[in-house]
């Protein structure tokens, strides 16, 4: 006998009131607005009909009496996976229609549950967060939610791919479960993300603060570092996400998606001969490096407003998944200061979790001088890219444009931390300190000596970059893997990559390394 008619009636009937969400009302403001609703956002990133939600029919678990019989759609939160380019993701995406998208006790568990298939199966994860915090008439049970949430978050990393899309409010303990994921994308507008909201500051405080200086996606990515792309709108942002889920592994135990071709065509590039100018001291611009070496339309930039010192991404080279790590002489000179090396090291440990050959374009003067560096702990912050680099066990390839100074030159992945091949261009300047510098350091007497001090510091500060800050005397003491032409790049790049993808590193049983946070 066929199942009865009613029962299937009532199952379409309730999932017509899932799907509606909020209602038709809410959905038509947001449209208004210019934004999308919860469900809708999932649908942008999927595949078309790939999308398989679980937990449609989950209500609130709250007990108090003028909310026990209020009906919340899914508790206010989509989740279940889906495909992007036919490769499985899973998300969440709450929905701020339906009780502005608060978490509560059955919120918090379907992320939890969401989460967990994603590990368990190996497949990132992609968070929507658009909601108005913790659920108050659910008390202790949504705090403990937002504990379960981030202990989920903690048990994914470095396992799966974690994505984090702040697309509305996401205030107070809410803003944690994103600031524990890998990458942060947030909107323009009609999003912010903060701990205090401006009355709290000023209460506590004093202090006038508006939202804008410390909330925004401007604020965040240029000033705090807290993400690590602004998205225009909706769209854009699953757009991002799709774009940086290209370039990524589904779980730590898979190698990113290469896509070497057949043939593969070596050609060397006479235009990047052209690339650096005479005089060491006039900066150029990275970028234009990167776009030689990166295959056509195959650069995404990680955290562009924030440390402009230092530039990183993902990219392609002859079809091979590569994280960028370069410095900028365009901007301050390239130095790294605390900023860029927060910024560099944590790209880098993502890197080598999820197995992403690493490409370090060199060319550092050293540290950033100066006591607010000093006070604010430039000593640990740049011991964090040194840790880095020595505990990354992917491929390491450093390429040495120009200057690579003292400290700087080791925390740039020189071969004692750990680089597989090193390749240095023909002005190259490998040394403790700058030749200005050294040399009248080293020849101070000859130059006080000397009847024209000028004459003499000019002689002998040429005399030391001839003889002690030229690439082949590293290349003769073996730490230089070749000295090469510019024009070479890219080609010895892509022989050294395609060779060391194989690369497979034992180091000792261990729980990890305690890095200097």
């Amino acid at each position: 006998m066929a199942i009865k008619k009613e029962l299937l009636d009532e199952l379409r009937q309730r999932r017509v009131e899932a799907l509606a969400g909020g209602g038709a009302e809410k959905m038509k403001k947001r449209h208004a607005e210019g934004r999308l609703g919860a469900r809708e956002r999932v649908e942008l990133l999927f595949d078309r009909d790939s999308f398989s939600e679980y937990g449609m029919h989950v209500n609130h678990a709250c007990h108090m009496p003028d909310f026990v019989d209020k009906c919340m759609p899914g508790d206010g939160v989509v989740t279940g996976t889906g495909n992007v380019d036919g490769r499985p993701v899973a998300i969440y995406s709450q929905d701020f229609t339906v009780g502005g998208g608060a978490l509560g006790q059955m919120h918090a568990k379907k992320i939890k549950d969401i989460m967990t298939i994603a590990c368990e199966t190996g497949i990132p994860v992609v968070a929507i967060n658009d909601s108005g915090g913790a659920r108050i008439q659910e008390a202790i049970h949504s705090l403990s939610g937002y504990g379960q949430v981030f202990y989920q978050n903690v048990a994914a990393s470095g396992v799966v791919p974690q994505i984090a899309i702040v697309a509305g409010p996401c205030a107070g303990g809410a803003a944690y479960s994103p600031a524990l994921m890998d990458f942060l994308i947030q909107t323009r507008t009609h999003s912010s993300m903060f701990i205090c909201g401006p009355e709290v500051i000023k209460a506590a405080t004093g202090q006038v603060a508006p939202i804008e200086q410390y909330g925004s996606a401007e604020a965040h990515a240029s000033v705090s570092g807290n993400i690590h792309f602004i998205a225009e709108d909706d769209r854009h942002a699953i757009q991002i996400a799709q774009q940086l889920i290209s370039f990524l592994p589904l779980n730590n135990l898979q190698d990113p998606p290469h896509a070497i071709p057949t043939e593969v065509v070596l050609e060397h590039d006479e235009g990047m001969n052209e690339l650096v100018p005479d005089d060491p001291k006039v900066g150029f611009d990275v970028y234009t490096v990167i776009g030689r070496l990166m295959d056509p339309g195959q650069w995404l930039e990680v955290q562009r407003d924030f440390a402009r010192n230092i530039v990183i991404g993902f990219g392609r080279i002859n079809g091979m998944v590569v994280g960028i790590v370069a410095n900028q002489p365009a901007y301050k000179a390239g130095c790294l200061d605390i900023d860029s090396s927060d910024k560099a090291a944590r790209f880098i440990r993502f890197c080598n979790a999820f197995n992403v050959p690493l490409i370090n374009l060199v060319d550092v003067p050293g540290f950033m001088p100066g006591l607010a560096q000093e006070r604010g702990g430039i000593i640990r912050h740049g011991a964090k890219m040194l840790f880095a680099y020595a505990a990354a066990t992917v491929p390491k390839i450093t390429v040495i444009m120009r200057k690579a100074y003292g400290g700087a030159y080791l925390a740039m992945c020189s071969k004692d931390m750990g680089a597989d091949f090193i390749f240095a261009w023909p002005c190259a300047e490998i040394a403790v300190m700058g030749a200005e510098s050294a040399a009248r350091i080293i020849y101070k007497k000859e130059i006080e000596a000397a009847p024209d001090r000028s004459k003499k510091a000019a002689e002998l500060i040429r005399f030391y970059r001839e003889h002690f800050a030229t690439p082949y005397q590293a290349a003769s003491r073996d730490m230089v893997t070749d000295v090469i032409e510019p024009s070479e790049t890219r080609t010895r790049v892509a022989q050294a990559l395609r060779i060391s993808l194989t690369k497979r590193v034992t180091r000792p049983a261990k729980k990890h390394g305690l890095i200097p946070l």
